[in-house]
């Protein structure tokens, strides 16, 4: 069950992206929720890796971790939202194509602070911007495979389908949050913008 705000990249059987249900979701739906600046970040694992993170655009009763992973997911999401430096080093078990896995792959090497575009990522992997974009919103571990590091030529772009609204806002803090850092931090003064 995933609440108005959501973030999930999961299909419905329609082959329709589904990010919003209008059911509110509750904490117990998750492994761990930890209470974000933006509302909450909610996070499914098994034994050993990230299965489903949610982005939520209003807050949810944060919850203890269920297990010990689910601890350890915790501590690395809450640095990462005090440290917008910090890349989450995550363990992730995904599903999706062949084309989304390689996508989603080079997304984990784009270092925080750090944009490119969909139409630079397009040319390196050789497809089309649109193509993707519906990698990114097909995403089911976003800030762990940081899709909000995606930007189009003229603005921030969409963020889970959406470009305007929580989801649209939660990817301008994000990007805000990263960007932050490097004036703290000089020696990461690296922020590049691929175009």
């Amino acid at each position: 069950m995933r609440g108005r705000g959501a973030l999930s990249c999961e299909k419905m059987a329609s082959g329709a992206a589904s990010r919003v249900d209008v059911n509110r979701p509750s904490s117990g739906d998750y492994d761990v929720v930890v209470a974000a600046p933006f509302g909450a970040v909610a996070v499914r694992c098994d034994e050993a890796a990230v299965i489903g993170l949610y982005l939520f655009s209003q807050e949810l009763t944060p919850t203890w971790a269920v297990s010990g992973f689910a601890a350890q997911v915790a501590a690395e999401l809450k640095a990462y939202l005090m440290d917008g430096s910090r890349a989450l080093m995550l363990p992730v078990r995904t599903k999706g194509t062949v084309f989304q896995h390689r996508v989603w792959q080079r997304l984990r090497r784009i270092p925080p602070g750090t944009r490119c575009t969909y139409g630079a990522l397009a040319r390196e992997l050789g497809t089309s911007a649109r193509a993707i974009g519906g990698a990114c919103r097909a995403n089911p571990v976003p800030l762990v495979v940081p899709c909000h590091r995606v930007v189009a030529a003229a603005g921030i772009g969409g963020f889970a389908g959406f470009v305007e609204g929580g989801m649209h806002a939660i990817k301008g803090w994000l990007l805000e949050h990263e960007r932050l850092w490097l004036d703290f931090a000089p020696e990461r003064a690296h922020f590049q913008e691929t175009y």
